[in-house]
């Protein structure tokens, strides 16, 4: 599985992909929080980083999925998923060495934005920012990239094109994170089910890491849905 993990890892920082996904993450995020008028923190006058990881989420809704629609896809379409099926090591084996190489990256693109933090810490005026919120949403932004990959590993396990892995991924990470939001506003769920409905939703559970309060129902939440994609991607493994 490590093995796996690890070529995975050393393929995508060998050449320039893995360099240009930070510097690209970097950059979206740098413009809209200090450079872009009407969502930088100066014009919005408050040391806090609430810019951010409202932004975060939709950069990832397609850096994750492009980041992880070629390891199954790939695989089939140059056959080297038969070479790996010879190995000694098991489908879910597979599927958690490509899942954990991903997390890693998702780390390693996450690491840099914590320089927002000393910047913003010096940019205030009393010299202290909301240390407990902003630990909380960088623990749920991670946890959003783990759906994601989940969810996106899921969806590369389906197809041999690359692409067409890509497009699926995003359209599922899209529903899931927006799609219960949108649907407990409709007057059929306004009798009190929106509630229950929106709690289906990703963007729930992120929202409410992100307040700073690990509860643990968000958790199992999250480890549920990642559970649930990690396992019907095995299934599809074995039936290929």
């Amino acid at each position: 599985m490590w093995s796996i993990c690890k070529k995975e890892l050393r393929q995508f920082f060998s050449g320039l992909t893995g360099y240009i996904a930070i510097v690209l993450f970097l950059l979206i995020n740098g413009l809209f929080l200090f450079v872009l008028k009407d969502s930088n923190i100066f014009d919005f006058g408050y040391a806090t980083l609430d810019k951010f990881f409202e932004l975060a989420p939709w950069v990832l809704l397609f850096l994750v999925p492009a980041i992880t629609m070629r390891l199954l896809a790939d695989e089939f379409k140059a056959g080297t998923f038969e070479i790996l099926k010879t190995k000694p090591i098991t489908q879910g084996q597979i599927v958690l060495g490509k899942y954990f190489s991903v997390l890693f990256i998702i780390l390693f693109v996450i690491a840099p934005t914590l320089i927002y933090v000393f910047a913003v810490k010096a940019l205030s005026a009393q010299g202290g920012i909301d240390g407990g919120g902003i630990l909380g949403s960088y623990i749920g932004l991670f946890f959003l990239g783990a759906v994601f990959a989940a969810i996106s590993l899921c969806c590369s396990g389906f197809t041999n094109n690359a692409v067409v892995a890509f497009l699926i991924s995003v359209f599922f990470c899209v529903t899931l994170y927006f799609g219960f939001n949108a649907l407990s506003k409709l007057p059929f769920f306004a009798n009190g089910a929106d509630y229950y409905v929106e709690m289906l939703g990703i963007d729930f559970h992120y929202s409410s890491i992100s307040r700073g309060v690990l509860d643990s129902r968000d958790l199992i939440y999250f480890l549920s849905v990642i559970f649930l994609f990690l396992l019907v991607t095995v299934k599809t493994l074995v039936k290929k």
